[in-house]
């Protein structure tokens, strides 16, 4: 699976090699390409996210985890330009997925399951806080363990004796039954008893009923897996238990994977960290000979903020152009200084150049932006071509690790240990030099850190905002009363403010109502406003699928989806929710087994909720094209009907 994705990802990348950098006006093809771009990223982060969480080898776990860091953000600069093309949030491509001969579900970028497991021990440490608030507040209620009296525990075991006592007697009085039964018969009958020949038939027939009985449900599989209406036996779901062997197995292999890595690092210094060290000191004392013959005097030592030795000192580099570099590190540091009256000269000079760039673009017609990861999916997939793509590993039987790459990144950071150890040595060697040679002294600088006054404690975050509409109400009275949601209309810019662009924090704000709400504030406070529509059929029935398998239900023959999906036509998501939960009580659960899920159960719920009628749905739509995404949509559609016309008059003028 994973040659597979990494062979679909170098075909991806030769293709936006060639398509994206080219000027394309016509804006369908133009979408087109970006949507057949974007699947085709969703099947290739499934296919990876699939290999990551089936592989135990830390190391090939490491080398997809770039790859699917990269291909992450690109697909979300994809889905960026869409959005930017077409003005919406939504986009149909339900011919591109024909073409594809792919389903919708096939679209769904699901949440990886490293983000998960790397993240359990804090999950679970923030659902603990978050109750403890919920019970301190009084919103949850702590279920009470009531103590069993020891008259109840007496009760319950003399029950459980009984009833012991009453099976033993009853197979008792069943044996003597039988006994009686047997002697009473005439011994004629017992003698003779039925033929070999019956005997055998009788076997016979059940036999081959249950061997037919067999390969008829064989078969029934077989037929159902060719039409595509079940999965096959190895690509079915993993069960509850595995999946929570596999979480309680990962932290044992990484564990192990890290001993390995301390041994391999204990041996590395034993074995290599003196001859290390020696050659660096050489290294270092002929570079700061060579250069004193050169300048005239000792160069000064990099800091520790600049790398070093490691960023000047190099067996590579000649002795004139060490101190070119360092008479370079002493200008730039002089430059800095002058450099902060420069920045709004050239902010002002950028904007005319973007400017000028955007009038080009609408010239020469539609071209990909410049892309923060193309750079990381590529240096990941010449990785697993130079290390793993053709690597013997038939000596690997566990696939747990490989030892010589182990030892050459540890060697690495050994290097850099015994660096910085050399460093401090070679600092003080310098100064004594300075002072036995050109009596310099050099006093050490000390540069202090400015730790953050105010830590997020619990990022990723998200800050959630119902009813949104009454924080930005049009005719609301200001009051002072704590639970008035106006109060909340001058803070939310400042809380917006204190966040910094690292800050893992999300504020998300949901509404039924909002038009109630004054655009201009609403639209100033968050940067996407998303329209949910009402579902479709295909959306639909992925949505009972999945809703009815996640409150724990099992889908049948005698359940059929397609009728629900047909008759939930102008429900909501949140509807089908309901209607779900309302039928899958705790009762009914316990039934499944011998009561399988009918369609008629789910009929009448459903019936008792309040479809989006066309008008409502008008409302909404109405107020959507006053949003600044919406107002974009329709200048963009005037524009094409403008062009359209002119078009057609001058067709008209030119047959005249």
């Amino acid at each position: 699976m994973w040659a597979d994705a990494q062979k679909d990802l170098d075909i991806q990348l030769c293709k936006e090699r060639g398509e994206f950098l080219q000027p394309e006006k016509d804006l369908v093809k133009v979408f087109k390409l970006l949507a057949t771009s974007y699947i085709k990223y969703i099947q290739i982060f499934r296919h990876l996210e699939t290999a990551h969480d089936q592989l135990v080898h830390q190391q090939k776990q490491a080398v997809i985890r770039q790859v699917l860091d990269g291909v992450i953000g690109r697909i979300l600069e994809v889905k960026r330009e869409m959005v930017k093309l077409e003005n919406s949030e939504f986009h149909y491509i339900d011919d591109i997925l024909d073409d594809l001969k792919l389903l919708p579900e096939d679209t769904e970028v699901p949440i990886p399951r490293y983000f998960i497991k790397e993240k359990l021990e804090v999950l679970q440490q923030r659902e603990k806080t978050l109750d403890q608030i919920l019970l301190d507040a009084g919103l949850q209620i702590e279920e009470s363990v009531e103590a069993m009296t020891p008259e109840e525990g007496v009760r319950i075991i003399q029950v459980a004796e009984r009833a012991r006592q009453g099976r033993r007697r009853a197979a008792f009085m069943k044996r003597i039954y039988l006994k009686e039964k047997k002697e009473k018969q005439p011994k004629l009958q017992v003698q003779m008893g039925p033929s070999p020949d019956d005997a055998a038939t009788c076997i016979q027939k059940v036999w081959r009923g249950y061997i037919q009985r067999k390969k008829t449900e064989k078969m029934r599989e077989e037929e159902m897996i060719f039409l595509g209406m079940s999965l096959p036996p190895h690509l079915e779901t993993m069960s509850v238990s595995q999946m929570h062997a596999r979480q309680v197995n990962t932290p044992q292999d990484e564990v192990q994977e890290t001993q390995e890595e301390l041994s391999i690092k204990d041996k590395l210094r034993e074995t290599e960290g003196l001859y290390i060290k020696k050659n660096f000191q050489d290294e270092i004392s002929q570079c700061f000979i060579e250069c004193r013959h050169i300048i005239g005097k000792f160069p000064d030592y990099p800091s520790e903020e600049a790398g070093g030795s490691m960023s000047v000192f190099d067996s590579q580099k000649t002795a004139e152009q060490i101190a070119e570099e360092l008479a370079a590190q002493r200008e730039m540091a002089l430059q800095k200084k002058d450099q902060k009256g420069k920045k709004e000269n050239e902010s002002k000079e950028k904007k005319k150049e973007k400017e000028k760039a955007g009038k080009k673009e609408e010239e020469e017609g539609w071209k990909m932006g410049p892309s923060n990861f193309l750079s990381i999916m590529e240096e990941g997939s010449s990785r697993y071509k130079d290390i793993w793509q053709n690597r013997d590993e038939q000596w690997d039987f566990l696939q747990d690790h490989d030892p010589e790459l182990i030892k050459e990144e540890n060697r690495k950071d050994v290097e850099e240990e015994i660096r910085v150890q050399v460093d401090k040595v070679m600092q003080q060697e310098l100064e004594n030099l300075r002072l036995a040679v050109d009596g310099e002294g050099s006093g050490k600088q000390k540069k202090g850190k400015k730790s953050e006054k105010v830590a997020k404690q619990l990022q990723p975050s998200v800050v959630w905002i119902g009813e949104t509409e009454k924080i930005f109400s049009k005719g609301g009275r200001k009051t002072d009363d704590e639970m008035n949601p106006k109060r909340l209309e001058k803070m939310l810019p400042k809380f917006l403010q204190a966040v910094k662009a690292q800050d893992r924090v999300l504020l998300v704000g949901t509404t039924t109502r909002p038009f109630d709400a004054n655009l201009k504030p609403f639209c100033q406070v968050y940067q996407k406003i998303i329209l949910i529509p009402r579902p479709d059929y295909s959306s639909r029935l992925v949505l009972w699928k999945h809703i009815i398998l996640q409150n724990g239900g099992v889908i049948t023959n005698l359940l059929n989806i397609s009728c629900l999906a047909n008759l939930s036509d102008g429900f909501t998501q949140g509807h089908i929710v309901q209607v779900v939960q309302d039928v899958l009580t705790e009762l009914r659960l316990l039934q499944m087994i011998r009561k399988p899920l009918r369609t008629e159960e789910f009929v009448t719920p459903l019936a008792r909720q309040d479809p989006v009628y066309k008008e409502e749905e008008e409302s909404f739509k109405a107020w959507y094209d006053k949003t600044p995404l919406g107002r974009a949509r329709i200048r963009a559609l005037v524009d094409k009907e403008k062009e359209g016309k002119g078009k057609s008059k001058g067709g008209n003028k030119m047959k005249k």
